[in-house]
């Protein structure tokens, strides 16, 4: 179960820059094992880069709420189980040629993956928290 944040611990996650941030997420989606998305009624949202269709993720529901506004404020956080994300969304992604944007911040500022280097990432990050 993921730790309640308090606004003063968000805020101050928030002020991290994108590699801070995409290390913060590594670490708290294995803790929690759980990935947090933003869905609608046509599933989960997609941002674009010049480059890449990408499904922004994040580590917790707080921050997930966090960055529905404006034009996403109709979103709502939905979690993935990371066996879930491990088993199914890494090839689908893949197979979909989409990549990732790990915990992108209110100005789109966010890490940009492929799902195959997150989900090392993440084994990597578990093997770690083993030890």
């Amino acid at each position: 179960m993921a730790k309640t944040l308090t606004p003063e611990r968000i805020a101050e996650i928030l002020k991290f820059d994108v590699d801070q941030r995409y290390k913060y997420l590594v670490k708290e989606v294995v803790e929690n094992r759980e990935i947090w998305i933003l869905i609608d009624e046509h599933g989960c949202v997609m941002l674009n880069t010049e480059d890449e269709d990408c499904v922004p993720v994040w580590p917790n529901e707080a921050f997930a709420q966090e960055w529905a506004t404006g034009e996403w404020e109709h979103c709502k956080p939905e979690a993935i189980g990371l066996n879930k994300w491990h088993s199914r969304w890494t090839n689908g992604l893949m197979d979909d040629e989409l990549s990732i944007v790990a915990f992108p911040n209110i100005e789109l500022e966010g890490v940009v993956l492929f799902p195959d280097e997150f989900d090392f990432d993440l084994s990597d990050q578990a093997k770690k928290q083993k030890r």
